[in-house]
């Protein structure tokens, strides 16, 4: 689909300028907008990005596009935003990102545990479950979420 061959060229462009930044792409999306395109590009960096990070991004991501022409000659707005909390944890860097945080993640055989996270590594991650610590390995996660805490008891 030339959708996801744009995306893919589009996220290819960004990777190297958007980290000499600090930043990283979390995901680009194009979304047909009547006559125009709507591009999306979400960047993350440890500890966050701020209003400042994301107007940086901005500038690089229009420069690099205008450079390398990968939107072709079709119209388009584009978004620079970072990630929602809904994005699901998918690599070793979002799980990082979110130590301290809830998270609900089911495994590879079916079951489902909501949990803390309070460790991290490349292959593996430490959820406290009802106050026991879990060392996970991440391979055996199929899916997982930030989980919404409005009124967090401290530990």
């Amino acid at each position: 689909m030339k959708t996801d061959q744009d995306r893919a060229a589009v996220e290819a462009a960004l990777a190297e300028p958007l980290r000499n930044v600090g930043l990283d792409v979390e995901a680009v999306e194009i979304t047909p907008a009547g006559k125009r395109r709507i591009l999306r590009v979400a960047v993350d960096k440890d500890g966050g990005v701020t209003l400042d990070g994301i107007a940086e991004a901005t500038k690089v991501v229009s420069r690099v596009l205008d450079d390398a022409g990968v939107m072709g000659e079709h119209p388009y707005t584009l978004e620079v935003t970072s990630p929602g909390i809904d994005r699901p944890l998918t690599l070793p860097r979002h799980w990082r990102r979110n130590v301290g945080r809830l998270v609900r993640a089911t495994f590879d055989d079916g079951t489902t545990v909501v949990g803390r996270i309070v460790g991290t590594g490349d292959e593996t991650c430490v959820l406290s479950v009802d106050g026991t610590e879990r060392t996970v390995e991440l391979a055996q996660i199929t899916k997982a979420k930030v989980e919404i805490e409005f009124n967090r008891k401290e530990d």
